[in-house]
This record gives structure tokens, sequence and C-alpha cells, in this order.
């Protein structure tokens, strides 16, 4: 029923919807209940240890035995530069007073993890039906290694450039990452936020230039704009920010209030992180950004620079420096679980295309 089925059949899913894998705003609890509503769920694998990726989907796997997307991040780990970490907590030196909070050491640390041998033996372990892939892909002999073990494979691609250089390696499908889409860009060959282009547009691009199957993903979260996906050729969606109000999202409750507010601003910011990604407006943003070039920690070190900011803000109820990622999609649908959230999506898209 559906006007392409080519994912459907690569995937093994009777649902052409893939929920976004929103490292720490969803877990082991969304990825099982959208898998088994048909769809492809995934676990964000970026913050977790292999020991943790492992234990994760033995879990997921004991709730569902239907396709799973294991999500991994490939950024160049950047050498340690204390100075550059130095020169950027200066910076932030007035909102640690005010706040009294404690100033990191440095060189600053974090805890977000990319694509390593190591981790490429767990995915040949484990086999998950799909691995996707973040700010491009493996080196490749990884690449290829986790295509051995029988796993399909996707990866980001926010301008044609990159999802050219996509096929070329040899991917399976490409998401097509809109400018609309909340969280990080999956830029890996583009630099300029500036540069980035819509999800309807960025969709009709690829589409015509690639033969594998595009997914399109930003600022898609009803069966309108569903509909509108594969009129323009998409082989299905990816969905996130849509998902972030059912019970299984891991975010606090000052992240879903911000999401809830109608008319939400967002703007893709780097001085969360230290690279683009779309975030509710907030102060810090406002104040040091939204992109700031100058003295900003390499990625993902921004992230560990503010953690005692934004703990102490959160303690008095205020977002000044918390990650409040968000896409430009429709409001949020609160308290209807994943499961039934992607029966919904479906059946609105549907009725509109049938």
């Amino acid at each position: 029923m559906w006007p392409d089925s080519r994912l459907l059949e690569l995937f093994g899913v009777e649902i052409p919807i893939i929920q976004a894998p929103m490292a720490n705003a969803t877990a082991v609890d969304m990825a099982a209940a959208v898998a088994e509503a048909g769809a492809l769920g995934s676990y964000p694998c970026a913050g977790l240890t292999d020991d943790k990726i492992a234990e994760g989907l033995t879990t997921i796997r004991a709730r569902t035995k239907k396709p799973i997307n294991l999500n991994f991040f490939c950024h160049q780990v950047a050498p340690p530069d204390a100075e550059r970490d130095a020169a950027w907590l200066n910076k932030l030196a007035p909102y640690y007073r005010e706040f009294g909070a404690e100033t990191p050491s440095v060189p600053l640390k974090a805890k977000i993890y990319t694509f390593t041998p190591a981790t490429c033996a767990v995915v040949e372990q484990l086999k998950p039906t799909v691995v996707s892939f973040h700010f491009g892909l493996p080196e490749p002999e990884l690449f290829a290694r986790v295509k051995q073990a029988g796993c399909k494979i996707i990866s980001s691609a926010t301008s044609l450039r990159e999802a050219l250089w996509l096929a070329e390696r040899g991917v399976d499908a490409i998401i097509a990452q809109g400018a609309e889409a909340g969280g990080h860009r999956g830029m890996f060959i583009e630099t300029d936020p500036a540069t980035q282009i819509g999800t309807f547009a960025l969709l009709q691009q690829i589409v015509d230039a690639v033969k594998v199957p595009v997914i399109a993903a930003g600022g898609i979260g009803d069966g309108r704009s569903i509909t509108a996906a594969f009129i323009l050729g998409a082989a299905a969606v990816q969905i996130g920010t849509g998902y972030l109000g059912c019970p299984e999202a891991t975010i606090s409750a000052l992240h879903r209030e911000a999401l809830r507010k109608e008319g939400r601003e967002t703007v893709i910011t780097n001085v969360l992180s230290g690279r683009p990604a779309r975030s509710v407006v907030n102060r810090i943003i406002r104040e040091q950004g939204p992109i700031n070039t100058t003295s900003l920690p390499a990625y993902p070190l921004a992230t560990p620079a503010i953690a005692p900011l934004r703990a102490r803000a959160e303690a008095k109820g205020l977002t000044d420096f918390s990650p409040l990622w968000s896409g430009q999609g429709a409001p949020l649908r609160e308290g209807i679980g994943a499961k039934e959230l992607t029966q919904a999506f479906a059946e609105e898209a549907l009725a509109l295309l049938g």
C-alpha cells in the first residue's frame, strides 16, 4: 500500500518509518516500542561503551524480535588542546561566578564515542539488521566488516555532495537530513551551517541523483509531512522530535516543557557541543552564538564545558545552558506511547496517499 516498498523489503519492516536515534533522548524502551509497531526502532550508541551497547541490544531483543537499528557517530577525535579549552572556559567564567559552579579542569573530557575496531567487533557479534552512521562513515575496513556481518548500512547526508559520496561507498540507503531536523547535523563534507537546505529541496536533489532508497528527515511529524515526502520520492521517513512527547522518551521535564511551546524558536548552533545542531534557543545560544568560530572547543568538548552550569541552572528550573534539541516539525503529541504513535503516523499517511 506504500508507494515505495524497497526499504520495507530491505529492512524487513512493515511501516516505512525510522525512529531517529537521539542520544540521551531515547533508549531501550523507545526502540523496542517502535519496532513492535512494525517500523524501525533505533538504539543510539554514541554515548555508550561497547559493553553497554551489547547490554542494551540484548534487552531490546528480549522485548521484540523485530529489526533494530544501531546508530554510531563517525566524527574525527580531535587531539587534546588545553589552551583552546581554557580560552572557552575563560569566556564562560562570568556564568560560573553567577551560578557558583566549579569550573572544569583542562583538558576537557567527554563521553561521546566514535566507531572503533572494538565497537565494530561488538556489531559483528550482535548482527543488528541495520547500522546507521552519523558524520559520514567509518574507515573502509570497518565499513566492509559491518557489511560482511550482514547488516544494512545507512548514513545521513545534508547536501547532494555528501549523498553522492555515501552512494559511491556502497551504503544501502541515504538519509536526506534537511535543515529543519533537530539535534546534530550529519555534516561531514559541508562546513558552513548557512548552506544547509530544507528537507524537501534536499530530498528531491538526492532522489534524482542516486539509485539507492532515500529516507527523508527533518520537519516530519505527522501524516501530511510523511505523505509529502513520499510524493517527492522518499522510500521512508525518519522522525525524531515527533517522538519526544512519548512516555518512552528520556528527556527532562524542562526539555519537554520547551518542546510543547507552540511556535518554539529553534536555531542551528554549535555552542552547546562544538558541532552544528538544532536546539530551542536559550541564554547561552543568544549570548555566545548561535555559531561561534573563535574559541570554541572541538566537538564534543563544548558539552562538558557547560555541564556544571547546566546542572546549577536546571536545579533552579532554568534551561540557560541545556541542549534542548528540537526540529521544526509539528507540535508534540504528548502522552501517546511510541507504538501507538507510530501506528497513527502510518494510518494518517496511508489515508492521504490512498
